[in-house]
């Protein structure tokens, strides 16, 4: 097999880890974008490679599944290093490996199967993936025709369930790239750029090309036939991202010499990571020595910045039950970057998917040797690296701050795992740290990592959040194996809110013997708790409390369900959208979210108390209900069921993701905010200079009836008033008006809009030409919204 992108090339990594990584807000970075379907994202690279025999592929066989494609995956005939969990797929195809652990046969689901993609879009939906990246190889060969469909599969999956897409080109072993990527992209690929889920940035349709400047033999081109690619799309009107080698800036290592101009060439850059390192040193190593002089090269060239972060290859122990995905999400959000590419979400081959995953060997082929999820002896739920992403993306985003210990616990709700150890991985902290022995070690899985207190001073105490209230009744604490003997003097106390606590165990000492492990186990009465502290007095051996291991254990139980939602409404509705709110739920643990439900499947899951569905159809009539999810996992009845009917298709906005025209614009604020859907972003024009205007390209000649003009809804948006027109052209050159110079108030009270019903006229190009604004010497537009008559 040629070397592909998916090959592993190691790197050495030096340095150690930090010592203590801060909390400290992401850094101040100069973002040449504002944020649109990339910048301010998440990112997911999509394969949708697999295919199996009868599942009506052109390409045929076990595509991606097995090395010889006409004979069904079997340990000896495999690609792949990990195993899908396979219970939400409708239909699986039967294989040669040995039945799983449980007994079942092992299968294995199809790409092709729209079913498949739709369940894959369903998870991106629910955990924050907001834009996939479908990878598209050489299609001039056999796989072309299984590709060009994928890519249909794609866009209406992304369509359905409101995520975005782009078309990723990966030019490994494509000889003839220099032609044949124009060939395809105008007479195949551009097409999907009229669906209004194909992913825009600065108003423009997003391509990636991934391979430039690769220094192996797969991809041999000098930078001449590169660079006249990437300036070739751009001329299209694209936002062109270059996937680049990870020393790109340097030339060195992975990068070929003398590709300076192709990579600075780019909108944005997205250096690739996987198989440069699997430890949290390295990811701190990188950090430091590549992603933060990145950064500054591309601020002071104009271009985003688009790290790419992985999960870690499960078969090769990388992962650390989501410690090395949270540490290099952690990593890139502190530094300031402008977006995030997970590599990847379907990539079974190389183990370093975030789609659901086998949980144990149970569910795994039998002897086969493929690594589970729960392979560093921590179980984790098969959804637990699409949970992982969704916090990074919150992250990422504000909405979560910003902090080094994963907030993920490895069962969903931070329940209680098959171990019963309800601390692992859990948030920990302490009243004091000795340098890098930190309070999260004690909480690892790594028995030869420790929490140490400040020396020669106590009493000092050692705490975790269990995620939710738990009779808890057993305590095991341990030290490294290798030390020796001493006693430490502790008592063990026990909260429901993390600030009264009440004592579960009182002050003893307790031994801690080589020869028995260096283990400790202490019996509780059974309290519920959320917050466990240990306090420590006394240490015989060092001036300090030390643990290298808490485990808290519970009796068995139901954690009481949270209240059903109250009061369900209908917010809003347009063509494709549905908006609704309802009241809180009540939940002793505390409410960690709500999902909203339409035919029993989950269409959209949110933190607070409304939400917008999306990808719905015109005209249709829909149900919707909500429930609550509690912090222990547990759900709540379902709300009372409300229906609602989307508008027409008359009533979609013609100019949402379109491409747009400016007179002029101020800082960030370019024309592309006018149809990002974003009511907070919008367009300025150059001050103290009138008359400016901005425009929007409909794609095609339409019939126009109505235009709806916002400005961002907040207050300190105060009152103003715009002397403006409304213009239409057929084809960008002459013009007509189609409403009248007048004054327009925009009034923060009734929404900061203002709705023009137009003269039905057939145009292409709509224009707001302003003259005049008493709130600010510009022009100013969060939202051009036009509608058909």
């Amino acid at each position: 097999m040629a070397l592909t992108r998916r090959t592993l090339i190691g790197s050495v990594a030096a340095g150690s880890a930090l010592a203590a990584l801060p909390d400290l807000a992401p850094a101040p970075a100069a973002a040449a974008s504002p944020p649109g379907d990339v910048v301010g994202k998440i990112t997911v690279g999509y394969q949708g490679w697999f295919s199996c025999p009868g599942d009506g592929a052109p390409i045929g066989g076990w595509w991606h599944w097995s090395r010889d494609r006409f004979q069904p995956p079997s340990p000896g005939n495999t690609t792949i290093v990990s195993w899908p969990d396979m219970r939400e797929y409708t239909r699986g195809y039967a294989t040669a490996y040995p039945n799983l652990g449980n007994g079942q046969p092992a299968q294995l689901f199809s790409s092709y199967d729209q079913q498949t993609v739709d369940t894959h879009f369903r998870w991106m939906q629910e955990h924050g993936c907001d834009t996939a990246a479908l990878q598209r190889f050489n299609p001039f060969g056999d796989e072309g025709p299984t590709r060009d469909a994928m890519a249909v599969k794609v866009r209406g999956a992304a369509e359905r369930f409101g995520r975005k897409f782009y078309i990723m080109y990966d030019v490994t072993g494509w000889t003839s790239m220099q032609s044949q990527l124009k060939q395809d992209w105008t007479t195949k690929m551009s097409a999907h750029t009229a669906s209004p889920a194909y992913a825009r940035q600065n108003g423009r349709p997003v391509v990636c090309i991934w391979g430039f400047g690769f220094n192996d033999d797969g991809r041999p081109f000098a930078p001449e036939p590169c660079l006249d690619v990437v300036q070739w799309f751009k001329a299209q009107g694209c936002y062109v991202i270059g996937g680049v080698p990870t020393y790109w800036r340097q030339g060195i290592n992975d990068s070929r010499p003398g590709f300076g101009a192709v990579y600075r060439a780019f909108d944005m850059i997205s250096p690739w990571m996987v198989g440069r390192t699997g430890t949290l040193d390295g990811l701190d190593w990188f950090h430091t020595n590549v992603n933060v002089p990145d950064l500054a090269d591309c601020a002071a060239n104009g271009i985003d910045y688009q790290p790419c972060v992985m999960p870690g290859d499960l078969s090769a122990g990388h992962r650390r039950h989501g410690d090395f995905y949270w540490r290099h999400l952690y990593n890139m959000i502190r530094l300031g970057a402008q977006g995030l590419y997970v590599s990847m979400f379907d990539e079974f081959n190389e183990g370093n998917q975030i789609a659901k995953t086998s949980e144990t060997q149970a569910t795994t082929p039998a002897g086969a040797g493929i690594r589970a999820l729960d392979e560093d002896g921590t179980f984790c739920s098969a959804d637990y690296y699409l949970r992982i992403t969704a916090d990074g993306g919150r992250m990422l985003k504000g909405q979560l701050p910003l902090t080094a210990v994963r907030p993920t616990p490895p069962v969903a709700g931070g329940g209680e795992p098959p171990t019963g150890n309800l601390a692992a991985g859990r948030p920990a902290t302490a009243s004091s740290q000795n340098g890098p022995f930190v309070a999260g070690n004690a909480v690892d899985g790594d028995r030869g990592s420790y929490w140490e207190a400040s020396n020669g001073v106590f009493p000092q105490w050692w705490q975790v959040d269990l995620g939710a209230g738990h009779p808890v009744n057993r305590l095991v604490l341990a030290l490294p194996a290798g030390w020796e003997t001493r006693t430490q003097t502790l008592s063990v106390q026990g909260s429901t809110d993390g600030a009264t606590f009440t004592t579960l165990a009182p002050s003893a000492g307790i031994r801690f013997d080589p020869a028995a492990g260096n283990t400790a186990t202490i019996t509780l009465p059974g309290a519920t708790a959320r917050h466990v502290r240990v306090t420590v007095t006394g240490n015989t051996a060092w001036p300090a409390a030390q643990l290298a291991q808490v485990e808290v254990y519970a009796a068995t139980g139901t954690p009481t369900p949270p209240t059903a939602p109250g009061n369900l409404t209908v917010t809003g509705r347009t063509a494709t959208s549905v908006s609704l709110a309802w009241s809180a739920s009540i939940d002793t643990d505390g409410v960690a979210g709500y999902q909203v439900r339409q035919g029993g499947q989950t269409v959209a899951s949110v933190t607070g108390t409304s939400a917008t569905v999306t990808g719905l159809s015109p005209a249709t009539t829909y149900t919707f209900t909500v429930v609550a999810l509690d912090t222990a996992g547990a759900v709540s009845p379902p709300s009372a069921a409300v229906t609602a009917t989307t508008d027409p298709a008359a009533r979609t906005d013609l100019a949402r993701g379109r491409p747009t025209a400016e007179s002029s614009h101020t800082q960030a604020y370019g024309s592309a905010n006018v149809v990002d859907g974003n009511p907070d972003s919008y367009w300025e024009s150059a001050n103290n200079a009138f008359p400016q205007w901005v425009q929007v390209d409909l794609g095609a000649a339409t019939t126009v009836g109505r235009v709806v003009l916002r400005l961002p809804p907040s207050p300190a948006w105060a009152t103003r008033t715009q002397t403006l027109a409304v213009l239409g052209s057929t084809d960008g050159a002459g013009w007509t008006a189609l409403a009248a110079s007048a004054p327009r108030v925009f009034d923060p009270a009734s929404g900061n809009q203002v709705t023009l019903t137009l003269t039905a006229a057939t145009t292409r190009y709509v224009r707001v030409q302003v003259t005049g604004n008493t709130g600010w010497p510009a022009g100013q537009l969060s939202q051009l919204e036009v509608y058909a008559a």
